[in-house]
């Protein structure tokens, strides 16, 4: 292990202890904010990723383990354990989310801005959603089973684009032509829209990641 992973796995296990103790004391009378503030604020993990240089410690070190965590503290854990951050919203929603980081880490791992577009599609953008989407959301659409609104999937799109040019600004690995990370946007946001009960987790971050493929390798 290189003293940058050691780095890395430090600065992320105390990034996200922070998060969740800012979440649990200075937020704990507002749960449903709470939580978005966390699914939102772990996305800046992905300026961490470029001090990793090992699959292994990346994936089942630094990523994986939050599957686990998040489950324990999930309303389905068998272990019951109290936690306002995981009982709002849809129980396996964080545990999806860990799911998504860690199948990006053990795949690209030496391409950190793929994981990174990946998050920021999770975090950012479908963070800002539910967040925007709940509070001013008026015109409401159900196609899957799950209620969003407009508003919310406009706040995604528009935050995605801003968000995808700051990330890929930052690995230095922005595309020829803008309009790549429009079509990531827009596709990471139609996903996030058809897909019910915190799926989007999943289906947002590997959409974008699949999206940013095709157009960049083609």
């Amino acid at each position: 292990m290189m003293t940058s992973d050691i780095v890395g796995l430090l600065l992320v296990y105390v990034y996200v202890a922070l998060l969740i103790l800012i979440s649990e004391k200075l937020l704990k009378n507002y749960p449903n904010i709470s939580r978005k503030f966390l699914h939102i604020m772990v996305g800046n993990i992905l300026f961490i990723l470029p001090l990793f240089t090992s699959r292994e410690v990346i994936t089942f070190l630094a990523a994986a383990p939050f599957i686990l965590l998040t489950f324990l503290i999930s309303p389905y854990s068998p272990l019951k354990i109290k936690n306002r951050v995981s009982s709002a919203g849809h129980g396996f929603g964080l545990v999806y989310y860990a799911i998504s980081w860690t199948v990006l880490a053990f795949f690209f791992y030496d391409q950190p801005w793929i994981i990174a577009v990946g998050i920021a599609a999770m975090s950012y953008g479908d963070g800002m959603a539910s967040l925007i989407g709940e509070r001013i959301g008026k015109h409401k659409y159900n196609i899957t089973g799950d209620t969003k609104s407009l508003e919310g999937s406009l706040t995604m799109f528009l935050v995605l684009i801003i968000a995808l040019g700051v990330v890929l600004g930052y690995y230095n690995v922005l595309p020829p032509n803008y309009l790549i990370i429009v079509a990531i946007a827009l596709v990471a946001t139609l996903f996030e829209g058809l897909t019910p009960r915190g799926l989007d987790n999943l289906t947002a971050c590997f959409s974008a990641v699949a999206t940013y493929l095709l157009l960049t390798w083609v």
